[in-house]
């Protein structure tokens, strides 16, 4: 069903894919939006318990999009480095594919939880919790990952590094 990747020898192992979703702070998220038209949206997540989470607000373009259509894919670049002697970039990225919803209960609460320790690891832990119970605006999405492929580029390739 996904397809297989062209330059395979190019290709990051599963534990590769998983260090850059756990380091990098930032994705683009991809999915069906009005009319059909393709909605690609910058946000922050986490990579936790083998899915994607990110916070949204309960209403919203990329809400609708996904109650409608939940097959989505999510991009996350870890490094681009422009060689303009080369005219190319020495990249590494990751893209998933899976199905996105709002989740509830304890995934809820662990999401969350993972969440603001990602990006606030050096608060008080009582502000972080204060944080997580005080806030009712926002839900949790989760994307379960169907699909994900890894690459980078062949300089990497052929000098080893990770």
């Amino acid at each position: 069903m996904f397809r297989a990747m062209r330059r395979s020898n190019q290709a990051l192992t599963p534990q590769e894919m998983v260090a850059v979703l756990e380091r990098r702070t930032n994705g683009e998220l991809a999915c069906l939006g009005d009319e059909g038209y393709p909605y690609a949206v910058p946000l922050s997540f986490v990579f936790c318990n083998g899915k994607i989470y990110f916070h949204s607000a309960k209403v919203g373009h990329k809400v609708e999009a996904i109650t409608k259509y939940p097959k989505v894919s999510f991009a996350v670049i870890d490094e681009d480095q422009v060689l303009s002697e080369k005219f190319t970039t020495c990249f590494r990225s990751v893209i998933v594919f899976g199905r996105a919803g709002i989740v509830e209960g304890s995934e809820r609460r662990k999401a969350f939880e993972a969440l603001v320790e990602k990006y606030a690891a050096d608060q008080p832990k009582q502000t972080k919790q204060n944080e997580i119970n005080q806030c009712t605006q926002a839900i949790i999405i989760g994307i379960e990952i169907e699909h994900m492929t890894g690459k980078q580029a062949v300089e990497y390739v052929h000098d080893g590094t990770e």
